[in-house]
This record gives C-alpha cells, structure tokens and sequence, in this order.
C-alpha cells in the first residue's frame, strides 16, 4: 500500500540520533479524516504524525519517518521521555466512541508490517497513545480491537 504524500510542516529532526523503537497508534477524535487532515497539516496547530488512515482505508503520509512528528506530547514509555524522538506516529479516523471501520483496520494491517521491518520495530514497540501517557490520554481508546493486531503478531495482547 503506497500512502498519498500531503506534507505536514509540522516537524522537526529526531533528537540526539534517535530512531524509532515505537509505533503510537492515535484516534483523530474529530468528524472525519479531512478535519483531522487540515489540523495536522496547519502550522499554528503544531501537532502531526507520521500517517493518517482514513474509515474508507485512505492513506496520507505527512511526515518523512526519518523525521521527528509531533504526536505524542508528554509522557514516556519504558522509562524514556521524548517519545516523539523514539515513535512513528498513526492517526486513526475514528472519534473513540465508534468501532473502528474494517478498510481502517485492513490499511492499518497493511502498513504495520512496512514500518515495523524498516525499523525493526517488534510487536512490543507497537502501543496506544494511552499507554505512554495514561491519565491524560485515552486512544486508541477500548474500542481499538488489538487483540487482532496481536493475533497477526502486530502488537502484544
């Protein structure tokens, strides 16, 4: 699967030489993937990620994975902050009250593998943005179905 490039500005380099030892899936919250688009690639917003996967299966990707989007914010997961540095960043189409649209989930399950193998990510490093900041974050949110991420060995139960 081959995503539309549609460049965020929102952006930095990757600090002190970091390179990506996570994935962090997200939920948009907003009413569809184009809101969700121009939020991400409005440079007064200064939020990104790296992908955006629409509930039709449409794929953008809005920053170069060698660079640092800015989609996690504060939190730290294994006891490292700056996720932002050590992540690959998902946005996912979806407000967190629904389930999650099968041609979502398909393109989702088609993308993981591609990252995953050019960063050598295991299905360990593959989290919800709730898991590196709880309290303050719910997404995916429980509606995320990971137990079939983890059934293809793209996340850990």
């Amino acid at each position: 699967m081959t995503p539309r490039w549609h460049p965020s500005s929102n952006f930095t380099a990757r600090r002190g030489g970091a390179q990506p030892s996570l994935i962090v899936l997200h939920y948009t919250a907003m009413a569809d993937a184009q809101a969700a688009l121009d939020r991400l690639c409005d440079p007064a917003s200064e939020v990104s990620a790296h992908y955006l996967i629409s509930r039709d299966g449409r794929l953008w990707q809005l920053v170069d994975e060698a660079m640092r989007a800015w989609h996690a914010g504060a939190g730290d997961w294994a006891g490292a902050a700056d996720v932002n540095s050590r992540s690959i960043g998902i946005e996912l189409d979806n407000t967190g009250a629904q389930p999650f649209a099968e041609p979502l989930m398909a393109a989702l399950e088609a993308l993981l593998p591609q990252i995953m193998a050019r960063w050598a990510i295991g299905p360990e490093g593959v989290i919800g943005h709730s898991c590196m900041a709880p309290g303050r974050k719910q997404d995916p949110g429980p509606r995320f179905d990971w137990a079939r991420l983890a059934r293809q060995g793209l996340a850990r139960p």
